[in-house]
């Protein structure tokens, strides 16, 4: 016989207990579950080159996560490997480098590397350069000459793929592993005959040295500015990811159609002569990509390039670190 409080669709203790508990179960997997909250800050590494320094230089990117509670940490660093190296190790979350150093950065062990997007093809921004007066008149007449490049750049590949043109490889060269600044010093001073090199490195040679470029990047390779990012970081946070790229793509509108006004801005940012900025700037192709199977088979062949001269010692699949918006 069923008891009058049942009859009313009143329950026993036990069941509104129970009931409660498998709520209450099913909030504390919801918050397993759903989107982290944002963290306080984001950590950018950047170099003297690319969208990312005017980014850091109008604080746009500032001003559009100060109401969601994150800070922006800029870290700046001469050229891409040693900045892919802070990216694995955790000390910085996003990255700007050219389309070699991510490559090298994948082959690291334990690799956090993930791409999350990339500029449009600007292969005469980088170049192998000769002081003015040098009877150097083409890649051929490197062999045997010593030839300054950073170790693992863009820069780097330049060489290699020009060189292999020429009916050369890096061992018909007496290569000098320098940073910017100290290849530059170098070159000034005649200490090497030539210099692979990007802007606006490249931009400054020519217009206070007068440096003449001996062969560019065209027909060579993409130079693409690509950006990466922590893996564990962009499947965290992937909506911080899109607003980092939606500020670069603005500045790259902005960039575009100003090139005179954004080459005085970064001048009085970064200490170097409007002239040289503008050159640089003007001949840099503008547009921010997705990542997309057509840069993954570019950084393949990067790869497979590297992997076949011995400077990768182990074949990388570029697909694996190829990260997509969900």
């Amino acid at each position: 016989m069923r008891s009058e409080a049942n009859v009313f669709g009143f329950r026993p203790l036990s069941v509104w207990l129970a009931a409660l508990a498998f709520f209450l179960a099913g909030i504390a997997y919801a918050a397993d579950t759903g989107p982290d909250p944002l963290p306080k800050e984001i950590r950018i590494g950047y170099q003297k080159f690319g969208t990312l320094i005017l980014l850091k230089s109008k604080g746009d990117l500032e001003r559009r996560l100060a109401p969601l509670g994150v800070s922006v940490a800029w870290a700046e660093f001469q050229f891409g490997p040693p900045m892919l190296e802070a990216l694995n190790a955790g000390s910085i979350d996003f990255a700007t480098t050219g389309e070699t150093p991510p490559v090298f950065g994948q082959a690291a062990r334990g690799s956090q590397l993930v791409y999350v997007g990339y500029e449009s093809p600007s292969p005469e921004g980088e170049a192998i350069i000769v002081p003015k007066d040098s009877n150097i008149s083409s890649v051929a007449d490197l062999k045997g000459r010593r030839v300054a490049v950073a170790k693992g750049s863009n820069s780097h590949y330049l060489l290699v793929r020009a060189l292999a043109k020429a009916g050369l490889g890096l061992k018909d060269i007496q290569v000098s592993y320098l940073a910017p600044a100290d290849a530059r010093a170098a070159f000034e001073r005649g200490a090497v005959d030539a210099w692979s090199i990007w802007d606006f490195y490249l931009a400054a040679a020519q217009e206070t040295l007068g440096a003449r470029i001996l062969v560019d990047g065209k027909g060579l390779v993409d130079n693409h500015e690509i950006y990466t990012s922590r893996r564990g970081f962009a499947e965290r946070y992937p909506e911080l990811v899109k607003i980092v790229l939606e500020e670069i793509a603005k500045i790259d509108d902005w960039t575009r159609d100003h090139p005179a006004e954004a080459a005085e801005f970064l001048s009085s940012q970064v200490g170097v002569a409007s002239n040289v900025i503008e050159l640089a700037l003007k001949r840099r192709k503008y547009g921010l990509n997705g990542v997309s199977p057509q840069l993954v088979e570019a950084q393949q062949k990067i790869a497979d390039t590297l992997h076949a001269i011995g400077l990768v010692p182990q074949p990388i699949r570029v697909a694996d670190a190829a990260w997509m918006f969900n």
